[in-house]
């Protein structure tokens, strides 16, 4: 996405915040003090950076999209509001952090546009400790084929639908 289709795109988002506020969908995933949380496919940083300041100091948010400018523009943006405590990461799959060190996995409006999506689920899956959130939300998908996409491979096994998210738990290997 070119940095001017960027600036056209962010305004149905900021109206979007406005309506329905990130920090409580958030709440509902369960974020809080002191986690570590995954944003994949961040996009402009709309989840990452209120996460960030959700999880306070004690906590760690990685923003991972496979666009360099979204990725640019939310440490550009986090480095702006002091969060000292976000990290960002270009990929379109893999993560580069440890093996079970995530609490929460956000995936928000990001699966029906996964091309890799096993590779991705895969990738989260080994991320994610054991007691670990993978929160979902797609509303380009039906709430069948987001459960059957993420059920599907025996990774995730879906045990809460909040308001606006279906929240899922790993299933050990």
């Amino acid at each position: 996405m070119s940095k001017s289709c960027f600036k056209y795109v962010r305004v149905p988002y900021r109206l979007r915040d406005l309506i329905l506020p990130r920090n409580d969908i958030l709440k509902e995933a369960g974020v809080k003090p002191g986690l570590r949380v995954l944003d994949y496919g961040c996009g402009r940083g709309s989840y990452a950076l209120p996460a960030a300041r959700l999880v306070a100091e004690a906590g760690k948010v990685y923003a991972l999209d496979m666009n360099p400018v979204s990725v640019r523009k939310v440490q550009s943006v986090a480095e702006e509001n002091h969060l000292t405590n976000l990290e960002t990461i270009v990929s379109d799959c893999a993560t580069g952090l440890p093996s079970e060190s995530i609490d929460v996995v956000l995936l928000y409006d990001t699966l029906h546009q996964l091309v890799k999506a096993d590779a991705a689920l895969k990738e989260m899956h080994r991320v994610l400790r054991l007691s670990g959130v993978l929160s979902l939300s797609d509303h380009h998908l039906k709430e069948s084929e987001i459960v059957s996409k993420v059920t599907g491979s025996g990774l995730f096994s879906l045990f809460t639908k909040g308001k606006r998210t279906y929240s899922f738990s790993k299933n050990p290997r």
